[in-house]
């Protein structure tokens, strides 16, 4: 049975004045929230063992030429990536909607594809590990695993004219979506709602979408740190598609904020405007940019058959894009670090690449497991 759930965005206000922002997030991130911790064991001494937290970075990155079409097939090699222009080595690597691979098990495909009898390497990444402590060297990349879709639909006052239209493009987009594990559809005004949960079935989807109503003022950066939160608790590859008929009227929480957030946690947000961007060029901006550093894209719809396009668009971006994982080299910036990704290989350079720009690591700890029982 669905149920609509709120979120609502009261509380990230306490009874006197608004909690700052940037607070929040900090405990946002401190907390937990960004996505990819990974158990390595350090020393084992009798009963004891010491376990250090390491961040397995994630990329997702999009190769086009100058027409904008997708440039497939190519390889890890092709790809150079430094963070504060330090060097980093590709640990996993996956394209498009296909399972991510450990770079040794790609190597030892390519040099031996036809080896006689089944190869354990060649099999898609494990599944997560129920305990960290009973996880083995050959399931320490587990968070590939997956695809999560989440679908933030704008159902405020500004939405009142096109509504039916609204949910017929939405409807269409689940349908044609064949690629992730999983979509949730969530509605906003000035609160939040978990119309559907993350879920393999594409008819409860547009169940969700169909029972959604016209509601009130539009608190889109609140809500889209709410949703944000929420994909956090999941590993591997994720994104946030926004479909905003208006400018945000009712939030507390700067675009600033939200943009850094989905960056460190690495979520693309596609965002989808039903407003031309000259009538509405302070919202047009903030769309184009938070869209851009977070490695999504913005558009902006004037009509249904513009929707429709653009919608195909991020369908055919999350089937097309390679995901690229590594763990970082030593870095003494425990701040923001800036990532750079280039192409490498003859005529390489005419290709357009885009992907995330950057992130704040979670702080490294270890634990005493002898201690810790």
């Amino acid at each position: 049975m669905l149920r609509d759930t709120p979120l609502h965005a009261s509380p990230l206000q306490t009874k006197g004045a608004p909690m700052p922002t940037r607070l929040l997030l900090s405990v946002l991130i401190l907390a937990g929230v960004l996505a990819g911790p990974l158990f390595r064991t350090l020393a084992q001494d009798g009963a004891t063992k010491f376990r250090v937290e390491v961040q397995l970075v994630q990329l997702d990155v999009a190769v086009t030429d100058g027409q904008g079409n997708y440039v497939t097939s190519l390889k890890p090699e092709n790809f150079s990536i430094t963070e504060d222009r330090i060097a980093q080595k590709i640990a996993v690597f996956g394209e498009g909607n296909e399972a991510a691979r450990r770079i040794s098990d790609l190597a030892v495909q390519t040099a031996a594809p036809s080896s006689p009898g089944p190869a354990p390497s060649d099999a898609p990444i494990a599944a997560a590990p129920t305990s960290p402590a009973d996880s083995s060297a050959a399931q320490m990349v587990s968070p590939l695993a997956g695809a999560n879709v989440f679908i933030l639909f704008d159902t405020s006052n500004y939405m009142y004219r096109g509504f039916v239209f609204a949910q017929d493009a939405i409807a269409d987009f689940i349908r044609t979506l064949d690629g992730p594990d999983r979509i949730a559809l969530y509605s906003y005004s000035r609160d939040l709602y978990r119309a559907t949960q993350l879920t393999p079935d594409r008819v409860q989807v547009l169940r969700g979408v169909r029972s959604t109503t016209a509601g009130d003022d539009a608190a889109l950066y609140n809500c889209l740190l709410l949703t944000l939160k929420d994909a956090a608790r999941y590993t591997g590859r994720r994104a946030i598609v926004v479909f905003s008929n208006g400018p945000d009227n009712a939030s507390m929480v700067p675009p600033e904020d939200i943009r850094e957030l989905a960056q460190s946690i690495a979520v693309p947000i596609y965002m989808i405007s039903t407003r031309e961007a000259r009538l509405e060029p302070i919202s047009s901006a903030v769309f184009a940019r938070m869209s851009a550093s977070t490695g999504g894209q913005a558009y902006f719809a004037k009509n249904w058959q513009e929707e429709q396009r653009a919608f195909a668009g991020i369908r055919d971006d999350l089937a097309h894009t390679y995901a690229i994982y590594y763990y970082p080299e030593a870095n003494p910036n425990n701040g923001w670090r800036a990532i750079t990704v280039k192409l490498v290989g003859p005529k390489m350079d005419k290709y357009r690449v885009r992907t995330r720009s950057g992130y704040r690591p979670r702080p490294v700890r270890s634990v005493d497991e002898g201690a810790a029982q």
